[in-house]
């Protein structure tokens, strides 16, 4: 059995490490990290947050104590409601890694297991997330279907 737990602001180094393994998988080459020291403090605060829209889930690394083996993360949203979603909270997943030294052991299903609970918690009746092409058989496995979406994005 896999123990999943809540991550706490002391995890929050380790939680941008993974964060950083997962990037680093979408894109070839980047910033190296060099964004972390300004992240830190406020994922520190938001792990420290028990009730807040924001939530971590996590494995502990089973051969180097203080580490991460995977983690789920995840927002909680209002949005105005609509028929197939009244109460109007979406899940939103942003970041499922896992060590690379600790893949294939069902870790970020168990967070991914975890976050999903979470979600369920706060009412959420829809879920989103986007996909990988190595991860899809694992969302596919949760449930999540495909959908066509319009998304735009501007920065600023």
């Amino acid at each position: 059995m896999t123990l999943v737990r809540r991550a706490l602001p002391g995890d929050a180094p380790e939680v941008l490490r993974l964060r950083q393994v997962m990037l680093d998988s979408l894109s070839a080459g980047g910033d190296a990290g060099t964004w972390h020291a300004e992240s830190l403090p406020v994922l520190r605060a938001r792990l420290a947050d028990p009730e807040g829209t924001f939530a971590a889930f996590v494995v502990d690394h089973p051969e180097r104590p203080g580490a991460l083996a995977a983690l789920a993360v995840g927002t909680a949203e209002y949005r105005i409601g609509r028929e197939s979603n009244p109460r109007g909270v979406v899940g939103y997943v942003f970041s499922v890694a896992t060590d690379p030294g600790t893949r294939r052991r069902g870790y970020a299903r168990a967070c991914m297991d975890g976050l999903l609970a979470w979600f369920r918690d706060r009412g959420a009746r829809q879920i989103q997330l986007t996909a990988s092409a190595d991860a899809r058989p694992l969302y596919e496995a949760l449930g999540f279907k495909p959908k066509p979406d319009p998304l735009m994005e501007l920065r600023v």
